[in-house]
């Protein structure tokens, strides 16, 4: 589905075919027209007339490091199954050379890995977003017998990635694109701010009442468009802290990274006071702050979830002050003294920290 769609957004059909026919596996692909729920879309089918057998990662990697293909492309193929090496075992409890690959050593999984990163290369994508997953549910028939979904390996290698399950009961999301994303994916959530360039859409195998079988791509360019970004907010609600170990989390969590950190009073269970402590912080880095929160706080859970906020674009102006230098922070409709610049300027020279921030604002303004 993912090389289908790569290719309907405008992915060299015949040069992903000619590169994946230097594999020298033995397999053919063909490129259909179909509809799904009534979307069109590209289905991407791979057939092959001799039995499959086994394979472990060395012979996957040897295939490719010979096959005809960019050295790029060569690079992420290896990532994704690297990536799904270690996933199988972990699952296994082997160690990763004595994986045996069975649905995922198919010529079928190895076209649609090798097909998928070829086509991003050919797009010139640097960068992939990938939005929550839908998993699927029920059971999927693997050589490991009937498994719940997500399958052990998927459900490993979507650790810490947001998922769902919505629709038939089927495995709606395999291994092999659980891998492709799970390596390639800077980031899970909200679309980022683009200029869509390309849409693409490729078909699953079936035709599910519930919704098309489809997965869609969209190619585009950063569209200059700084104010929309996604976060996390992580939220702890604390009644058994002293004001001083609050205090000094804030301050943990501020340098560790955190985009702000919010405490507000609030009316606990049983009528205790307590606080919210609630942190903006960048999705890559939720996981560290948590483990800060915990650690450095008396909470025993927290909850966390994506928000989208708007920022203006920035920058800095240092100005010069009788008192001395500070820098002002300034937007398109605002600006603001820096906080810690004026107060290293009050501190020394013994002045009113309100006189130096107004000292600060008059100078700006009279640049303006």
């Amino acid at each position: 589905m993912l090389t289908g769609a790569f290719a309907d957004a405008g992915a060299d059909r015949e040069e992903i075919s000619r590169a994946l026919a230097s594999l020298a596996t033995g397999g053919s692909i063909t490129w259909d027209r179909v509809q799904r729920r009534g979307m069109a879309a590209t289905k991407f089918r791979v057939s092959v007339d001799e039995p499959q057998r086994l394979r472990h990662l060395s012979g996957i990697l040897k295939m490719i490091q010979a096959a005809d293909l960019p050295d790029a492309v060569k690079a992420s193929s290896e990532r994704v199954f690297r990536v799904l090496a270690e996933a199988e075992a972990s699952v296994h409890g082997v160690g990763i050379e004595r994986v045996h690959f069975h649905e995922v050593g198919a010529v079928d999984s190895i076209f649609d890995i090798v097909g998928s990163c070829l086509a991003v290369h050919l797009l010139g994508i640097h960068r992939i977003v990938c939005s929550p997953v839908n998993v699927g549910s029920g059971t999927a028939n693997t050589e490991h017998g009937a498994l719940p979904v997500p399958t052990p390996a998927t459900a490993l290698l979507l650790r810490d990635k947001p998922i769902y399950s919505r629709g038939p009961a089927l495995e709606l999301t395999t291994p092999t694109g659980a891998a492709f994303v799970a390596a390639l994916a800077e980031s899970f959530g909200a679309m980022p701010p683009l200029r869509i360039r390309s849409i693409g859409y490729g078909a699953g195998d079936h035709d599910f009442k519930q919704h098309a079988n489809i997965v869609r791509v969209m190619v585009g360019e950063p569209s200059g468009a700084p104010e929309s970004t996604t976060v996390s907010v992580i939220e702890a609600n604390i009644d058994d802290a002293s004001p001083q170990v609050i205090a000094y989390a804030t301050e943990r969590l501020l340098e560790a990274g955190a985009l702000d950190v919010t405490v507000l009073a609030a009316q606990m269970k049983k009528c205790r006071p307590g606080v919210i402590l609630q942190v903006l912080a960048a999705p890559e880095k939720r996981e560290e702050l948590i483990a800060l929160i915990f650690r450095e706080t008396t909470t025993l859970g927290v909850r966390f979830y994506a928000a989208e906020r708007r920022v203006q674009p920035r920058e800095w102006i240092e100005v010069t002050t009788k008192y001395g230098p500070v820098r002002i922070k300034a937007g398109a409709d605002g600006f603001a003294p820096e906080f810690e610049d004026a107060r290293h300027v009050a501190t020394a020279s013994g002045v009113a920290l309100k006189q130096v921030l107004a000292e600060a604002a008059y100078e700006y303004l009279k640049t303006r």
